[in-house]
């Protein structure tokens, strides 16, 4: 496959599921905010922080003011990674691939497009943000299940599940980072109820809450979550879901093309990581750390991954 198609299929799927990591980033924002009494946007400074939007938006706006957050995120051409911008470069990245997509991909990619143009062509009022939000992750999770119910499990295949996965990883530790490190008014508020009902929100923001339910029972316990979404290999949002799924896609490539590459010595190293923390570990270590060495690590794995394989050659 030349460079440049497995490049297309990587980052219209990298796109499309920041897409939808940005709605449940927003939805957590929101969900946050109604559970604090004060009157501060600390939430919102940190969902910017987390998304990486805030350089941007502090360029353009004097405060963070959370209607004000959730445009930017959602349908402000001046970010990139808004909604709408990412929306736009997955069908752009559709379309110069377009022969190596089934026509079902293709439909599913041009409707999520013109179906959110539409919902984002203008300012979305607070009552309508659930209805917004949940078309977004509906219209990323009909490409999905287009993907997977019409492609051959080929090399085209695997750079669309590594795409995916390199961007839903990354997702998940910047909101389990938030929760930990900014969220929280004071850290006279750990175990309290204020502090439970964040968690929870953490799990539903990545559609966890009943996986969680069934795994540990009623009780909501950070310990207990944290480790569900970062060393749980059967959760698809989980950290360890995450890296296996992309060492087992670049494991087919190499097989595929016959050459071991750097990136899947990155690859694995980040897997024997996960395979050996303990959450014990990861908590004495400290869990902001934890994450954000993840986040390098998987920064480097994607870069790795596009010059191997020649993304821009």
């Amino acid at each position: 496959m030349l460079g440049k198609t497995a490049g297309g299929l990587f980052w219209m799927f990298r796109y499309l599921e920041r897409s939808e990591n940005t709605a449940r980033l927003i939805d957590a924002g929101h969900r946050i905010a109604l559970t604090k009494s004060g009157a501060g946007n600390n939430e919102w400074t940190s969902i910017l922080a987390t998304s990486g939007a805030r350089p941007a938006f502090d360029a353009k706006y004097d405060a963070h003011y959370g209607p004000d957050v959730v445009d930017f995120l959602l349908r402000d051409r001046d970010n990139p990674s808004s909604v709408l911008s990412v929306i736009t470069a997955a069908r752009d990245n559709a379309r110069m691939v377009r022969t190596a997509l089934t026509r079902e991909v293709w439909e599913a990619v041009n409707e999520c497009y013109l179906v959110l143009k539409d919902a984002l062509a203008r300012k979305v009022p607070d009552r309508d943000l659930p209805h917004v939000l949940g078309t977004i992750r509906q219209r990323s999770a009909f490409v999905r299940g287009a993907l997977h119910g019409t492609m051959l499990r080929n090399d085209i295949y695997d750079f669309a599940r590594i795409g995916t996965f390199i961007e839903r990883a990354d997702n998940t530790a910047r909101i389990l980072d938030v929760k930990y490190y900014v969220l929280l008014p004071s850290a006279h508020f750990v175990g309290t109820s204020l502090d439970n009902v964040q968690w929870e929100t953490i799990l539903r923001s990545v559609s966890a809450e009943s996986a969680y339910r069934h795994t540990y029972g009623p009780d909501i316990g950070p310990s207990e979550i944290a480790e569900f979404l970062i060393l749980d290999g059967r959760l698809p949002r989980s950290l360890a879901f995450c890296a296996g799924k992309i060492g087992d896609n670049l494991g087919y490539l190499r097989e595929q093309y016959g050459t071991h590459l750097p990136c899947h010595d990155t690859a694995e190293a980040v897997c024997t990581r996960m395979r050996a923390s303990t959450i014990q570990m990861v908590f004495d270590g400290g869990l902001h750390e934890f994450l954000q060495d993840f986040l390098r690590f998987n920064g480097m794995l994607g870069q790795q991954i596009e010059q191997d394989y020649r993304f821009y050659g």
